[in-house]
């Protein structure tokens, strides 16, 4: 009998440790994914910004005015995201609970 209980908890703490690894390989794998994508998106979010800046810059005549308007677009982004804080702290913290729970 206890050697049974034993046999029982060897198998439980291995099968735990295979559980771990799990986890964290997914979650090293999708870390990984989430680097190599932000830095695809963010080399494509500048160079689309230089074009529009560019862009409207010339429609108006001037380059500068191009760039401030992009930049003007960017601080009422970061307005919002300020006015927002709470709803996209709590949004995030709720998908990497429901996340780890998987």
């Amino acid at each position: 009998m206890i050697e049974t209980i034993k046999e029982y908890a060897s198998k439980r703490i291995d099968l735990l440790k295979i559980e771990a690894t799990e986890k964290a390989s997914i979650s090293a794998g999708v870390v990984t994914y989430l680097i190599v994508s932000l830095v695809a998106f963010a080399f494509f979010i500048i160079l689309f910004n230089f074009g529009v800046a560019f862009y409207i810059g010339k429609a108006l005549g001037e380059t500068s005015y191009g760039f401030l308007i992009v930049a003007g677009f960017y601080l009422l982004i970061m307005i919002i995201i300020m006015v927002f804080k709470k709803r996209i702290i709590n949004m995030i913290a709720d998908k990497v609970i429901e996340f780890l729970n998987h």
